[in-house]
């Protein structure tokens, strides 16, 4: 059984930073795809970063150029460097793992994958 543990997040002003991190010690990080996804209140999940096990990463076009996916496969841990902070980007933030052999590219193969338990970002301004 796969299990995420993720932390931090928080409460933060706009155009300020956050680092969110995904651990899981059960997994090697190089034979799964791995990635963040958001929910704000009323809204649908949506994929933020997600990187194919061979190392390609993609980034939904709202965050380009201010998050950043760190994969540390000595660690075992997922980070998601968040820059340039905006209201827009509060959410509950959940990162996802799955099996390279399920792995298609991009976000939709994550879906049907493993979760981490949520951790909340909350800009304000």
């Amino acid at each position: 059984q796969v299990q995420l543990v993720q932390s931090g997040g928080g409460s933060v002003q706009s155009g300020g930073s956050l680092t969110l991190s995904c651990s899981a010690s059960e997994i090697i990080f190089s034979s799964y795809c791995m990635g963040w996804f958001r929910q704000s209140p009323g809204k649908e999940r949506e994929g933020v970063a997600v990187i194919e096990w061979y190392g390609a990463i993609t980034y939904a076009d709202s965050v380009k150029g201010r998050f950043t996916l760190f994969r540390d496969s000595g660690k075992n841990i997922l980070s998601l460097q968040m820059n340039n902070l905006n209201i827009d980007d509060t959410a509950m933030y959940y990162c996802a793992v799955r099996n390279r052999a399920h792995c298609s590219g991009g976000f939709g193969p994550l879906r049907d994958g493993h979760w981490g338990q949520g951790t909340q970002v909350t800009v304000s301004s």
